[in-house]
């Protein structure tokens, strides 16, 4: 339950500084209207486009698995931000009321195990699918069942508790990198030297098992640097 409470903690203390201090109450400090299911729903579509699914074209492209765990990463953000929201706003409970519910859904042992497989292709879209209905029904939002077909999905695309961590961790820091550094304002470089910088990000943490937050964003800091020298 650890990783899940500091997870959800970074994700609400990313949220207070990008969005303001009363985003659960669904705007941004700018007065800008938050709807996390349209994001999960919409990032859960570019998901998709990690696979050759297309049947007019590049029939016989392999699955793109690391973009695959970095959007689920991504998704994973918004579903956090949307359960957050949640709780906050139907008074279930605090963010570790939240921590201990996740802990206590039926698959959480599945992703509480070392996973390196992947799923079938098709498999795996169906799951993605089934995360953007739960998102688009108009009917209350079962936050449960949301996180349970997400968590289906992490083992489906050979991640666990362990990796989804830190990858998480590292895009957590990623995105504050890139607020700081124009990501609102448009003038921050994504692609960095033919590279988008969520693939920089990933391989600095495989390069290194004991990295930690500071030193990955100094890091990341370093690669921009010389980016914007060249």
């Amino acid at each position: 339950m650890d990783k899940i409470l500091l997870m959800l903690q970074l994700q609400n203390t990313l949220n207070d500084a990008t969005n303001g201090e009363k985003w659960v109450n669904g705007t941004t400090k700018n007065g800008k209207t938050i709807n996390w299911k349209r994001c999960i729903y919409m990032e859960s579509a570019e998901m998709i486009d990690s696979f050759s699914w297309k049947h007019w074209k590049s029939i016989h492209q392999e699955p793109d698995w690391d973009n695959m765990q970095i959007e689920v990463v991504d998704v994973w953000h918004f579903i956090m931000s949307l359960a957050i929201e949640n709780y906050a706003q139907n008074m279930k409970g605090q963010i570790e009321n939240l921590a201990i519910d996740i802990s206590e859904l039926s698959n959480f042992s599945k992703i509480n195990k070392k996973s390196h497989h992947f799923s079938l292709q098709d498999e795996v879209i169906a799951k993605v699918e089934n995360i953007m209905l739960l998102t688009l029904v108009k009917e209350k939002l079962n936050i449960d069942k949301l996180i349970e077909e997400f968590f289906d999905l992490v083992v489906m695309c050979g991640l666990d508790l362990e990796t989804l961590y830190r990858l998480y961790v590292g895009k957590n820091i990623l995105n504050q990198f890139r607020q700081d550094n124009g990501y609102k304002e448009g003038t921050y470089i994504k692609v960095w030297n033919g590279t988008e910088d969520n693939v920089i990000m990933k391989k600095i943490w495989e390069e290194d098992g004991d990295i930690n937050p500071d030193i990955l964003y100094k890091q990341l800091t370093k690669y921009y640097l010389a980016l914007n020298k060249n």
